[in-house]
C-alpha cells in the first residue's frame, strides 16, 4: 500500500469515527441514549498492561488515570484501521469513485468485534447476551456500525473530493 493510500484511509477512518460520534450525539440528545463509553475502552485496555483481559463487569473495575483519553484515542484507532481493512477490501477504483454499498457492508461487518472481542471482554457475554436487555444493546452495536458505514463512505467522497479537485 502507497503512502498516499495509508494516508486516505486513515482520513477516512477517522472521518467515518467523527461521523458515528456524531450520530451518538444526536441520539442522545434526542432521545437521552446513552452515548458508547470510551473511557471503558480506555480502562479495559489499560487493565490489560496488569494481565487482566475480561472482567466480570467492566464498569466496576478499577478506574485507571488516563482511562478517558486512551479510550478515545483507541476508538479512533480503530476507525482507522477499519478503513485500512476496507481499502485491503475494496479496488483502489473504490476510492477513486466511491459508492455506499461496500462500505456500509463492512461496517455492518465489523460490529463483530464488539460482538465478540469487547461485549465478552466487558463481562457482557457474546453479543451482549448477559447484558439487561441483550436486543437493545445489540441492535444499538448494529446501527453505530452501520453508521460507520455510511461514514466510511460519506469521508471517502470528502476525502476524494479534496485530494482530486
Amino acid at each position: 500500500m502507497s503512502i498516499d493510500l495509508l494516508i486516505r484511509a486513515v482520513a477516512i477512518g477517522l472521518g467515518a469515527t467523527l461521523v458515528m460520534d456524531l450520530w451518538a450525539v444526536l441520539l442522545n440528545r434526542a432521545f437521552a441514549i446513552p452515548a458508547p463509553n470510551q473511557c471503558l475502552v480506555g480502562r479495559w485496555l489499560l487493565h490489560m498492561t496488569k494481565g487482566v483481559f475480561s472482567h466480570p463487569g467492566i464498569s466496576n473495575a478499577a478506574r485507571r488515570p488516563g482511562e478517558c483519553p486512551i479510550g478515545w484515542l483507541a476508538h479512533y484507532t480503530i476507525g482507522a484501521v477499519f478503513a485500512l481493512g476496507l481499502m485491503a477490501f475494496t479496488t483502489p477504483q473504490w476510492l477513486k469513485s466511491p459508492s455506499l454499498m461496500p462500505a456500509l457492508i463492512f461496517g455492518v461487518v465489523t460490529v463483530g468485534f464488539p460482538f465478540l472481542i469487547l461485549h465478552p471482554a466487558f463481562g457482557l457475554g457474546v453479543a451482549a447476551s448477559k447484558a439487561p436487555a441483550p436486543m437493545q444493546a445489540r441492535i444499538r452495536s448494529l446501527m453505530n456500525h452501520a453508521v460507520f458505514g455510511v461514514g466510511l463512505y460519506l469521508a471517502a467522497m470528502v476525502v476524494t473530493w479534496v485530494v482530486d479537485r
